[in-house]
């Protein structure tokens, strides 16, 4: 089963939908508020758990910095609402599943880029 962690700047409202949609989500501001975009990378590998957030910067650390990470999903979103997050997001774990394991997304409304992380 896949699991998640969400960055505290892609929103609580996010979290609680993911898990009463059954899905098995952690919230970093609820155990981390504030912590460094390299510790909460480390927390959800360390927890086996796909990163979501709607940080560029993790691009930065998985790829330029060689961070190891389950996978993360970069919402990158021009109606960046709680609605449409979650409307998107669903879409693309209903649609990839386990292949989202290792992988860097992007989620735009123009479409998915997915890239393997190294």
């Amino acid at each position: 089963m896949l699991k998640f962690l969400v960055d505290e700047s892609t929103g609580r409202k996010l979290v609680s939908s993911l898990r009463e949609k059954g899905y098995d989500t952690e919230y970093i501001s609820e155990d981390l508020l504030g912590a460094d975009d390299e510790i909460v990378l480390e927390e959800a590998l360390k927890d086996d758990r796909i990163l979501i957030t709607n940080d560029k910067d993790f691009g930065e650390i998985v790829f330029r910095r060689k961070k190891h990470s389950k996978g993360v999903i970069l919402l990158r979103l021009n109606i960046d609402n709680p609605e449409n997050r979650l409307k998107l997001l669903l879409y693309v774990i209903e649609k990839l599943g386990v292949e989202l394991s290792g992988k860097f997304l992007v989620i735009s409304e123009a479409g998915i880029r997915m890239r393997k992380i190294d």
